[in-house]
């Protein structure tokens, strides 16, 4: 398999980084930091989000600014959920990814390889 991208155990080691400083505010604003399942609302949360923006992306959902940027704020943000989702679960999402995208994509060539093209239609 692979080695992981260092762009991706970059993107972990920054999210974590800001998990804790999350960490420390909540600790000092609920006396406790965030379980578990307070996480997965979060990121559920945030996922309807993008829904609706994809909706104002395709004009058919009126949102106050532009839905492109916070397209990229959410879906970052999805990305930093993910990775904090990993570490509290103790999953090595730098190797779960690679061999995921391995997987799937020896899957994806298999059946590329035994099908054939699409006829085109014929009026």
């Amino acid at each position: 398999m692979p080695d992981s991208p260092s762009s991706l155990a970059a993107a972990r080691e920054q999210a974590l980084a800001v998990r804790s400083l999350y960490e420390v505010l909540e600790e000092r604003f609920n006396g406790k930091t965030w379980s578990l399942h307070e996480l997965m609302i979060g990121f559920s949360n945030d996922v309807g989000h993008i829904g609706r923006l994809l909706l104002a992306h395709d004009g058919t959902w009126a949102i106050e600014g532009d839905p492109r940027a916070e397209l990229e704020h959410k879906l970052a943000e999805s990305m930093w959920w993910t990775f904090v989702l990993a570490d509290k679960l103790d999953i090595d999402i730098d190797v779960a990814y690679a061999r995921t995208m391995d997987r799937i994509r020896t899957g994806l060539e298999s059946t590329v390889a035994r099908t054939a093209p699409a006829r085109p239609e014929q009026n």
